[in-house]
């Protein structure tokens, strides 16, 4: 079946992008509690994504499930926003668990050693180089 493109399936994408950027803030979340809790940052993102594993999962699979009918029998109004919504769940979902945290992981990553020693240098001006 073929759905017309209008304001069914725009609302469809507007619901998927809000129920995408809802996981990504949990995983973040969790993954900075993590953090916070005194675990290294790979090892804090690694064990975040297994603890919500689960319930994005679950997630996904029964919202997917819920609008299978809608899908099927919804008719040419409730098709578009349905499929819009149940298949790019499915990639949001990958996208959540995989590209989420090799993103943070990557913007997010907390210089150790001689690094850190280098940005503190340079974060913290000298006394001969302050005007009084």
């Amino acid at each position: 079946m073929q759905a017309p493109y209008g304001f069914m399936v725009l609302l469809g994408f507007f619901s998927l992008a809000g129920i995408l950027i809802n996981n990504g803030i949990v995983l973040v979340d969790r993954i900075q509690a993590e953090e916070k809790a005194g675990r290294d940052p790979l090892e804090a993102v690694i064990t975040a994504c297994l603890a919500r594993l689960r319930p994005i999962l679950m997630t996904t699979l029964t919202t997917v499930l819920g609008l299978v009918p809608l899908i099927l029998f919804g008719g040419a109004l409730f098709y578009g926003m349905a499929s819009v919504i149940a298949f790019g769940l499915v990639v949001a979902t990958l996208i959540t668990l995989g590209f989420v945290p090799v993103l943070y992981t990557l913007l997010f990553r907390i210089p150790t050693g001689d690094a850190l020693s280098a940005v503190q240098s340079a974060a913290v001006p000298r006394q001969d180089q302050t005007h009084s």
